[in-house]
């Protein structure tokens, strides 16, 4: 199951409380595509039918089934960048 750094849990628990989103948001990971890995990453107020839900130290992350697939092995980080984006890479976990 994918598992979050103490960064991309912080961050993660960030977005989910922007004003507007409901008690249970969280981020959603989705696969745009099975031959080339690639993800989109969207605030969710809960999760879509199918969806994995991981729950780490307060934070959540929505997967879709192919995502959930795909990043079982890995870890999620997290960090903002000069001007103040978010950057999320992968890692496999240790």
């Amino acid at each position: 199951m994918l598992t979050l750094t103490p960064n991309a849990t912080a961050i993660v628990k960030e977005i989910a409380t922007q004003p507007g989103l409901s008690e249970t948001a969280g981020l959603r990971i989705t696969s745009e595509s099975e031959t080339d890995p690639a993800f989109a990453v969207t605030a969710a107020d809960q999760a879509e039918p199918g969806d994995a839900v991981v729950e780490q130290d307060g934070a959540t992350v929505y997967l879709d089934e192919a995502a959930a697939t795909m990043l079982d092995d890995k870890v999620l980080d997290a960090a903002v960048d000069q001007s103040g984006k978010v950057e999320f890479a992968l890692g496999l976990q240790g």
